[in-house]
């Protein structure tokens, strides 16, 4: 009898994993840094929750060019680039004197190392190593995120509280280059690279790099996208989705809870908490997105989302009461809940470009992020209160529920089609 051997996309998803996880507990840090950079240097809120919206800004304009750059240089390449560029941003600040430096380093750096290894990361991976399985794949990666938030923010609010923000972020340096050898070692680019067909396919696609350059193909898949209402829908819904998870509950979480008196590590505990209820949430999507409407799905998380952020500023106590646990768990399972249907609607619509189009979804979901990270600083400053800011996400949430359900299925016979790429593929579109 012979023992069937393991399929290397497992093994790639694997790898892919660890460095998703890495990334999320990276872009998680700041949250916990907001009151002892006001502490140090007196900077305001709003000026240290910019350094957040410029990280933020970046993370998502980073992964259309990010995912082109994949198709163009290699998965293994970019990974390991973006993981210095962390090192770099992270371990800098230690040094820093003057908010730009902030700026620069936690905004810049690490906005950019971050946003390579962004959910186009996920796309790129489960779209050319499975078939079968796909949906659940991207689960269980998108899930490495929360997975990231919950092995990081804990630990980085022990070590702000008993030794500084400055080991801290030398510990968030030093975790990025830890993990440049795994990823030099183990991640492959294409199955055809071993002789073998995706995981679920009967056949060897040999990987064709694409013609023109990655910021041309990233340019041209976003020219060809915006021209379609799908795309304005899914970007749309994705911005509101930044907007009140990244942009606003990942911020500004752990300080609101501090303004009512909560200890800052136990509200980085609850937070992280949120993260391991997002990793059952977010698999069990991408379990029912290969079953389930996506669209149906989108607007039911979205819609559930609205509700458990309109009653979240009534549940702020100076200790984690049952109300607020019972918000976390629920919060936490639709937290990211919503990617993997997105991907497969990209991929539904935009076909064999759909990993570079989800980019920019992203892109939208990372502004959205980026302006409610912001703006809540500002409220915060000039109202001494987030609870406005709580309210506003839940309304835009309902909001978002209501632009998923407007997109329709595609249909099977196209209108026209058009590049998104000089020499590449093209993809159809009707209505």
């Amino acid at each position: 009898m012979t023992r069937q051997r393991l399929h290397p996309a497992w093994l790639v998803a694997g790898v892919s994993f660890v460095a998703l996880v890495g990334a999320a507990g990276f872009r998680a840090t700041p949250g916990v840094l907001l009151h002892p950079l006001h502490a140090e240097f007196g900077w305001p809120l709003a000026t240290i929750s910019a350094a957040v919206s410029v990280n933020l800004m970046l993370y998502g304009l980073t992964a259309p060019f990010a995912a082109a750059l994949m198709d163009r240089f290699g998965i293994r390449r970019v990974v390991t680039a973006a993981l210095v560029l962390v090192a770099l941003g992270s371990g800098l600040t230690v040094m820093m004197s003057a908010s730009w430096q902030l700026v620069l380093c936690w905004g810049v750096l690490v906005g950019l190392g971050t946003g390579s290894m962004a959910l186009a990361f996920v796309a790129t991976v489960t779209g050319r190593w499975f078939v079968h399985r796909r949906g659940l794949v991207t689960g269980v990666l998108t899930a490495g995120g929360a997975a990231g938030q919950l092995v990081f923010l804990p630990l980085v609010a022990v070590l702000v509280r008993d030794h500084g923000w400055r080991v801290a972020a030398l510990v968030v340096a030093g975790a990025a280059l830890a993990v440049v050898p795994l990823v030099g070692w183990l991640l492959r680019e294409h199955p055809a690279d071993l002789g073998l067909p995706a995981y679920g396919a009967t056949e060897v696609v040999p990987a064709t790099p694409p013609a023109g350059g990655a910021a041309a193909r990233a340019i041209g898949a976003l020219a060809a996208a915006a021209r379609t209402r799908p795309f304005w829908l899914l970007a749309g819904g994705f911005a509101i989705c930044g907007a009140t998870t990244n942009g606003l509950v990942g911020t500004h979480f752990v300080p609101a809870a501090h303004d009512h008196g909560m200890p800052e590590t136990t509200a980085a505990g609850l937070l992280a908490l949120v993260g391991l209820f997002d990793i059952a949430g977010t698999v069990a999507s991408g379990w029912l997105t290969d079953r389930v409407d996506s669209r149906l799905l989108l607007g039911a998380y979205y819609a559930l989302r609205g509700g458990s952020l309109l009653v979240l500023p009534s549940l702020f106590a100076d200790s984690a009461q049952p109300s607020m646990l019972v918000f976390v768990i629920f919060y936490g399972l639709d937290w990211v809940a919503t990617v993997p249907p997105t991907v497969a609607l990209c991929r539904e619509w935009f076909g064999a470009s759909g990993a570079v189009v989800f980019g920019w979804v992203f892109a939208a979901h990372q502004v959205g992020a980026a302006l409610a990270a912001t703006g809540a600083g500002l409220v915060r400053d000039q109202l001494g209160d987030y609870a406005p800011a709580w309210y506003a996400a839940g309304a835009l949430s309902i909001g978002a529920a209501g632009l998923s359900l407007l997109l329709r299925r595609r249909e099977e016979e196209p209108s026209f089609a058009v590049p998104v790429a000089a020499g590449g593929r093209a993809w159809s579109y009707r209505g």
